[in-house]
């Protein structure tokens, strides 16, 4: 099969800038303003002109010295920003405050436990803190334990005692009057933020995306738009914005796309089902951002959906992770009919996106849609489905799917090792994950990533579970082997399960003893939806190839076999 194209019309001619002035212009103004930000716990309203005069105060705050009233921070070259916040008002205003200055910034998850949150500031290497006031006690312990000074952590999103605080920084250079900071120029290549992924395999790694990356994603989701012939609202539509900031997804809906056309979002700090359920009625909520595995939660509370009021909402847009077509159909028979869930694969290391589901309407209809198709190729991307042995595989046959465009990352922060082995030559990206693809171009989902899985739409590294089992400090096995097996939310969803292999005072304390302090131990350690739902089990040993590669399939095959084994009695 030669190499897939585009469907979508060229990509025009980008003038590669400052992404800040891309999306707001010279002036940042728009003559006709609208709500952009409703906080749905508090109901306090920004709108979109009023955005753009707190990032440019943002930046002001940040960037000036301690005399005229800012925080002194991203003056000089070498300084990473770490953002650890769940979603808030002002965690956009700081997103583009720091685009602003070209001072690039971290994205931190925001359930990170101080372990997870050390890994991710020594990774990449940040000198400044903005943290949620609640996830103060975490920042601290991290922050001691990559001996960052604490004097360089400051609050985002409220206040707390004896700290400074980006919003009070912001008043501060108001009230003096203090001369804003220019917009700094900006390359193709400058980079604008990290973002954490497991990649194909290994520890979880920084993802450099560039301001030249942003700016040639907008330029693709526009070409979207236009070539979408459905009949315009008429209206400023509302969407539900409770997926992470933090994330790629959450990111680049509520930050980046959400400004290429006026549109409120009315913003939770998290998913939160009873909420929602008040908030989609309260405030109109036309368009529900969602990942597959809230869906499924809506689905399985399909009594208190049904006498919900969900008449407003028009279209899903579904991401993050594989939506099975028989949960999209349970959802939208739930809902309504007629409601367009739509979405598309994509990648922190292809910026977000590299596809988009077609529809009826799209292209004038001339890609129709199919079950379990998840997208057309982006404008502007190509894309090939490889055998194992490097050859291009036939037409509907299955192959791991690469990528190539100018919305593909510049690599991994300061790992060499692992952008060779994932942005290979041709300037090809390997993504891990296996699809097929169509005479018509449509990419098919067929499996996951080897070494990685999602759970909730978040990607979980087996490689840093193991790693955190061999850490027990009482030095209870050998060798571990962590894979995903059945027990998620959905039919793609995997969850964690580990096979370990007892030390020598591992047997002295007994397999039911040592499983137990094991899920302790990770439990203690570990985000939630990294926890080993899929169990601990005792083995002999870890089966391995005769060049030393562990067989993960060996061992999952097995725990599936015995799963369904027991399903029948």
């Amino acid at each position: 099969m030669a190499i897939i194209q585009s469907p979508f019309p060229p990509l025009p001619s980008i003038e590669y800038q400052n992404v800040h002035t891309y999306m707001f212009g010279e002036t940042g103004r728009a003559e006709t303003d609208y709500t952009l930000h409703i906080d749905g716990i508090t109901g306090r309203k920004v709108s979109r002109n009023e955005f753009v005069a707190r990032v440019r105060d943002g930046a002001t705050a940040l960037s000036a010295p301690t005399s005229a009233g800012g925080l002194d921070i991203g003056a000089s070259s070498g300084e990473i920003i770490g953002v650890f916040s769940h979603n808030a008002l002002d965690y956009a205003t700081l997103v583009h405050s720091l685009l602003v200055l070209t001072t690039p910034f971290a994205l931190l998850s925001a359930y990170a436990t101080p372990f997870e949150l050390a890994h991710s500031l020594r990774t990449s290497q940040a000198t400044y803190l903005f943290v949620q006031p609640e996830l103060l006690p975490t920042a601290l312990l991290a922050a001691r334990e990559v001996r960052m000074p604490l004097e360089h952590i400051y609050v985002l999103g409220g206040e707390a005692e004896g700290r400074g605080s980006f919003g009070q920084a912001i008043d501060e250079v108001r009230r003096r009057g203090t001369q804003r900071a220019p917009v700094r120029p900006a390359e193709k290549d400058t980079l604008a933020y990290l973002v954490f992924s497991s990649g194909t395999t290994g520890l979880p790694k920084a993802v450099m995306i560039s301001h030249g990356n942003i700016c040639v994603s907008l330029a693709q989701n526009d070409i979207v738009r236009a070539s979408d012939q459905r009949p315009p609202l008429g209206i400023v539509p509302v969407g539900l914005a409770f997926l992470p900031m933090y994330h790629t997804y959450g990111l680049h809906m509520f930050c980046f796309r959400g400004f290429a056309a006026p549109a409120t979002f009315v913003i939770l700090p998290r998913w939160d089902l009873d909420l929602v359920l008040k908030i989609v009625p309260k405030y109109r909520i036309h368009i529900l951002y969602l990942i597959p595995s809230a869906l499924h939660q809506m689905v399985q509370y399909a009594k208190r959906i049904q006498k919900s009021d969900f008449a407003s909402v028009m279209a899903v847009v579904c991401g993050a992770a594989y939506l099975p077509p028989k949960l999209e159909e349970r959802f939208k028979r739930l809902v309504k009919d007629s409601l367009d869930v739509t979405g598309g694969y994509g990648m922190s290391e292809v910026t977000v996106s590299a596809s988009r589901i077609p529809s009826h309407t799209l292209l004038g209809g001339r890609i129709p849609p199919a079950p379990g198709c998840v997208g057309i190729l982006l404008s502007g991307m190509e894309a090939r489905i490889v055998r194992e042995d490097g050859t291009d595989a036939a037409t509907g046959e299955q192959g791991e799917l690469w990528l190539r465009g100018e919305n593909v990352a510049l690599g991994y922060w300061r790992n060499e090792k692992a952008t060779r082995e994932t942005y290979v030559e041709g300037g090809w990206l390997r993504t891990g994950d296996q699809m097929r693809a169509d005479a018509l171009g449509r990419l098919f989902f067929v499996d996951r990533a080897k070494d990685t899985l999602k759970v909730s739409g978040l990607q979980v590294s087996p490689t840093e579970i193991e790693e955190l089992l061999m850490a027990h400090p009482e030095k209870l096995l050998v060798d571990a082997c962590v894979a995903g097996v059945s027990g998620g939310r959905t039919s793609d969803e995997k969850v964690p399960c580990a096979w370990v292999v007892l030390s020598e005072e591992g047997q002295r304390k007994g397999a039911q003893a040592v499983v137990q302090e094991l899920d302790a131990w990770t439990k203690g350690n570990l985000s939630k939806y990294k926890w080993l739902r899929g169990g601990i089990e005792v083995v002999d040993e870890i089966p391995k190839s005769p060049t030393g590669k562990v067989l993960r399939r060996t061992l999952q095959d097995r725990y599936e076999e015995r799963a369904k084994a027991r399903a029948k009695l």
